[in-house]
C-alpha cells in the first residue's frame, strides 16, 4: 500500500506520474550490456592474485612457471609498474590532523596498484597474469610462487589503536589515519554530569559487505595509433575515474582516457571508488597490444571490494525524568581496513558523527571518532554510510532511555522531535537541516502501524509461542552529495556539482546527457521526464545519455542519493535555458513583442491570439535553419548547466517495525514493516517506491544475518554466499509505505535523496522490535545481526 500526504510544487506535468522504468525491458529480457558482456576483438582475459594471509612481508615471487604455460601472455609484479603512481584519497577527515600512506603530488596515498613488499589483508593483490583465456590466466595464477614472512594481525578498530599492536603503514603512528570531533564537549559532558537520567550502550555495528548482482568488472583498450586509452568499467563516477587515473595514477593527458559505464548491475556505494584493477587493464593492453578484460567472483569481491559500517561505540545520552533528552555523545572507533578507500576516511568521520541527533532537538550533542587502520578490506560507502550508523546508536538510545524512565518509546521522541517552526534547523554538529515537518509523518507512521493496536497483539502472540515485539526508528539523512565549497571543509579532494546539456534537433527530438551514472536507478526514465516537463513535451521525444565521459558533459556521478537533487535540477535549468531562448526567438517567429509571447505545451503563441503560433518541431527547425535571428540568437539549441546548490538536503521520515520470535527456535520474523518517508518532491512515485523497497531490505539484511567475519588470523570466514547470508524474498514481508512531502529550498525541484534514505533506519527498528519482544527477560540490548541461535541463547538465559 502507497499513499501520499502533504503538497508538491512540481510542475504538474509528466512529474510526479508513476511512469514504466524505459529501462526495465532490456533488463528483464537479458539484453542490458555489462562489463562481463564487452568482448572487444582480441581481447585478452586478466586474473588477479590476491594475498592468502593477512599481514606479511613478501620475500620473493617467482613467475617463471606461469610465464611458460600455455596460453599465457605476461605476469607481471610490482615491479613492473615502478613508473604508476598510487591509487590516491581524495576525501579525509576535514580540519583535524591525519596520517595517509604517501602519494607523489603531496595527496594523501591508498594503495599501489600491485603490493610489492608488504601485503596487508587477504585478497591484496600482489600479482596479475594476463593469457588468451579466462581458464589459463587462472591457471598462470596457481602457478606463481611466493615466499611470505608473517607478521602480526590485527583486525579490531579500537585494538589496532592499543600500544603495541601491529603497524601497518610506517607513515601512519599508531595505525591511527584521524581523531575527528564534531560538536561541543565541555557542553555535552556538563550536561550529562548533572542530568536527571543517562543510560549508556556499548555497540557493535557491524562491517557488511556490499554484495551487488553484478561484482566488478573492467576492459582496457589502448590505441598505439593515437595514444588513446579506453576504460570500460562498472563504476558510479566515470568522470571522476577518468581524472583521477590519468592525473594522479598513470601520468596520461586527460584527453587521453575515455571511461565508459554500461549497464551497472547494482552499486551501493561499493563502485564509487578507484580499484588497482582499472589502472592494470589500461596498463596491459599498452603492453601487449590487444584489450584486455578483468571480471571479478563473487569471493574476490568480497576479498577486495570495500566493505561497509564497522564502527565500536560507546554512546550516552542524558535527559530529564519526563523525557526531553538533554545531550548525547559518542566515541567511536572506526575501522577503515588495510588502506584507506577512495573516499572512505570521510564516510567513517562526518557522514556519521554530525548526523547523531538525527530528528531530535538535543541542547548537547559531542562525537569523536578514531579512524583506524587493520588487516581488513578497506572501508568505504555502503547505501545509508555514516547515516545508517547514526541513526542506529541514536534510537537504540531513546529505547533505551524510555525503559530507565518508563514512558512509552513513541511519546519520548514525540516530545523531542524538531518542531517545524525552528526550520532551518543547525543541529549542532555541522549540519543545517533545510526543511522539515516531523510531527505528521511521525505521527502517520505510528497510525498505519497500528502502533495503539499493539498491547493486544503482544497477547495473541504469546498464546501462539510467539514473542511480539514493534520498534520505532525515526531519521535525518544528509544526501544531495554538495555544493562543492562545503564539501571541501569536510576534506572533499574534489567538486561536487552537477552538469547536464541538452541539444534540440531539428526533428524536435531531444538529447539530455548528464554527468551522473546510473547504477540501477532508472535515471533515462526519470531525467526524461524533468526534461519534457519543462519543455512541454512527450517524455518519448527524449533520450538520455550517461555514463560515457566522451558522450556526456563533465560531472561527478552518482553517489549519497544525489541524481534527482543535484543532476535533475541541472537538467530542469537548462531545460530552462531552452525555453528562455525559444521564447526570445519566438517574438521573431511570431513578428510580436518578446513579452507578448507565450511558451506553452512546447509551443510558441502570441498572447491572446493562438492562431499565431509555432509548435515545438517547427521552433527545432526554426533555430536549425537560423533565418532571420537578430545577432544577439545564436541558431540552433544546445544549452549546459553546472548546479552547484546552496547546502545539502535533509531527507527523514519514521519506520516501524514489528517482529514475532519463536520461543523455542529463536528465529525472528518482521511480519509488518511501515516507512513514511519525505524526500521533498517526487519525479516518479513507482521508481521511488522501488529504492524504498530495497532500502529497507538491506537494512534487514544488517539486522537480521549478515557480517563480515573476521578471525584471528586475518581470514574473511564469510567469503562467498554460502557463509555470508542476504535477504530472500521469503524473509521480508509486505510493506506499508507511504510519504509527506516537504519540499527542499536548496534546488529547483524541491527535491530531496531518495535512493538510500531508507537503509538508515530498518536495523534500529528490527533491533528496538526484538529488544521489546525480550523486555520482561530483562533484555537491554543484543549486537547485531540477531540470528536465531544468538536470540535463542538469549531465550535460555545466555549472554545478554
Amino acid at each position: 500500500m502507497t499513499s501520499v500526504t502533504g503538497e508538491s510544487t512540481t510542475a504538474g506535468g509528466v512529474l510526479g506520474q508513476p511512469l514504466d522504468s524505459r529501462e526495465d525491458p532490456q533488463l528483464l529480457r537479458g539484453e542490458a550490456v555489462y562489463v562481463a558482456d564487452i568482448d572487444l576483438p582480441g581481447t585478452a582475459h586478466m586474473a588477479i592474485l590476491g594475498s592468502p594471509v593477512a599481514h606479511a612481508r613478501i620475500l620473493s615471487i617467482d613467475t617463471s612457471a606461469a610465464e611458460r604455460l600455455p596460453g599465457v601472455l605476461k605476469v607481471a609484479t610490482a615491479a613492473d609498474f615502478t613508473d604508476v603512481m598510487p591509487l590516491p584519497c581524495i576525501w579525509i577527515p576535514g580540519g583535524v590532523e591525519s596520517h595517509f600512506p604517501p602519494h607523489p603530488y603531496g595527496l594523501p596515498g591508498a594503495r599501489p596498484v600491485l603490493t610489492g613488499d608488504t601485503v596487508r589483508h587477504v585478497g591484496d593483490p600482489i600479482a596479475v597474469a594476463v593469457a588468451e583465456t579466462p581458464r589459463q590466466a587462472a591457471a598462470a595464477l596457481a602457478a606463481i610462487s611466493v615466499e611470505y614472512e608473517p607478521l602480526p594481525v590485527v583486525t579490531r578498530a579500537d585494538e589496532a589503536l592499543a600500544e603495541g599492536a601491529p603497524q601497518l603503514h610506517e607513515a601512519v603512528p599508531g595505525n591511527l589515519n584521524a581523531y575527528w570531533t564534531c560538536g561541543d564537549q565541555e557542553r555535552t559532558d556538563s550536561a550529562i554530569a548533572r542530568a536527571e537520567v543517562t543510560v549508556e550502550l556499548d555497540l557493535v555495528n557491524q562491517r557488511t559487505i556490499n554484495s551487488p548482482i553484478e561484482p566488478r568488472g573492467a576492459v582496457g583498450d589502448y590505441n598505439a595509433a593515437t595514444g588513446e586509452y579506453t576504460l570500460y568499467a562498472s563504476t558510479q563516477g566515470p568522470h571522476n575515474h577518468r581524472f583521477l587515473l590519468s592525473a594522479l595514477v598513470l601520468g596520461i593527458p586527460f584527453n587521453k582516457l575515455r571511461v565508459i559505464a554500461p549497464t551497472v548491475g547494482g552499486s551501493f556505494g561499493t563502485k564509487g571508488y578507484l580499484y588497482p584493477d582499472m589502472a592494470l587493464v589500461l596498463l596491459l593492453s599498452k603492453a601487449l597490444g590487444r584489450p584486455v578484460k578483468w571480471v571479478d567472483t563473487r569471493t574476490g569481491l568480497m576479498n577486495s571490494t570495500v566493505q561497509g559500517r564497522d564502527h565500536r561505540q560507546h554512546v550516552t545520552l542524558a535527559g530529564t525524568r519526563d523525557g526531553r533528552i538533554t545531550a548525547v555523545r559518542c566515541t567511536s572507533y572506526a575501522n577503515l581496513g588495510a588502506y584507506p578507500s577512495t573516499i572512505g576516511p570521510g564516510v567513517a568521520t562526518a557522514l556519521m558523527g554530525r548526523s547523531i541527533t538525527g530528528m531530535y532537538e538535543i541542547p548537547a550533542a559531542f562525537c569523536e571518532v578514531y579512524a583506524a587502520f587493520t588487516n581488513t578490506v578497506s572501508l568505504g560507502a555502503q547505501r545509508g554510510s555514516g547515516r545508517a550508523e547514526a541513526a542506529f546508536l541514536m534510537e537504540r538510545l531513546v529505547d533505551r532511555y524510555a525503559a530507565e524512565i518508563g514512558m512509552d518509546p513513541a511519546e519520548v521522541r514525540r516530545r523531542n522531535l524538531v518542531p517545524k517552526e525552528k526550520f532551518p534547523y543547525d543541529n549542532g554538529l555541522g549540519w543545517t537541516y533545510d526543511s522539515g515537518n516531523y510531527a505528521p509523518n511521525f505521527e502517520r507512521a505510528l497510525e498505519l502501524a497500528g502502533y495503539a493496536d499493539m498491547p493486544a497483539r503482544k497477547a495473541a502472540a504469546r498464546a501462539r509461542g510467539k514473542r511480539l515485539g514493534v520498534g520505532i526508528a525515526t531519521y535525518v539523512a544528509i544526501c544531495g552529495v554538495g555544493p562543492s565549497t562545503r564539501m571541501s571543509k569536510e576534506g572533499m579532494l574534489g567538486g561536487t556539482w552537477e552538469s547536464a546539456n541538452i541539444r534540440v534537433h531539428p526533428t524536435g527530438e531531444v538529447t539530455v546527457t548528464v554527468g551522473s551514472a546510473s547504477t540501477g536507478q532508472s535515471h533515462g526514465t526519470v531525467f526524461a521526464m524533468v526534461a519534457a516537463d519543462e519543455l512541454g513535451i512527450d517524455p518519448a521525444q527524449v533520450q538520455v545519455y550517461e555514463g560515457d565521459t566522451l558522450k556526456a558533459p563533465y560531472g561527478q556521478g552518482t553517489y549519497g542519493s544525489r541524481s534527482y537533487s543535484m543532476a535533475a535540477p541541472a537538467v530542469a535549468l537548462t531545460a530552462r535555458k531552452i525555453k528562455a531562448k525559444l521564447i526570445r526567438a519566438g517574438a521573431v517567429f511570431l513578428n510580436v513583442p518578446e513579452d507578448k509571447v507565450v511558451y506553452e505545451n512546447g509551443g510558441v503563441h502570441e498572447a491572446g491570439n493562438p492562431e499565431n503560433a509555432k509548435t515545438f518541431s517547427e521552433l527545432a527547425m526554426a533555430m536549425w535553419y537560423g533565418w532571420g535571428l537578430p545577432p544577439e540568437i545564436e541558431p540552433a539549441l544546445d544549452e549546459t548547466t553546472h548546479f552547484d546548490p546552496p547546502d545539502f538536503n535533509y531527507p527523514f521520515g519514521t519506520h516501524v517495525a514489528v517482529v514475532e520470535i519463536d520461543e523455542l527456535t529463536g528465529e525472528t520474523e518482521v511480519v509488518d514493516y511501515t516507512a513514511v518517508d519525505d524526500a521533498g518532491n517526487i519525479g516518479n512515485p513507482k521508481i521511488v517506491n522501488g529504492q524504498i523497497e530495497g532500502s529497507i531490505v538491506h537494512g534487514l539484511g544488517q539486522a537480521l544475518m549478515e557480517a563480515a567475519e573476521y578471525d584471528e588470523n586475518g581470514i574473511l570466514l564469510s567469503s562467498d554466499l554460502t557463509h555470508y547470508a542476504l535477504p530472500r524474498a521469503a524473509d521480508v514481508p509486505l510493506f506499508t509505505l507511504d510519504r509527506t512531502v516537504t519540499p527542499s529550498p536548496h534546488n529547483p525541484l524541491g527535491a530531496k535523496g531518495a535512493g538510500e534514505i531508507a537503509t538508515v533506519p530498518p536495523a534500529a527498528a528490527v533491533v528496538n522490535a526484538v529488544v521489546d519482544a525480550l523486555a520482561d527477560l530483562g533484555v537491554q540490548h543484543i549486537d547485531m545481526p540477531l540470528t536465531p541461535e544468538k536470540v535463542w541463547r538469549v531465550l535460555e538465559g545466555g549472554a545478554r
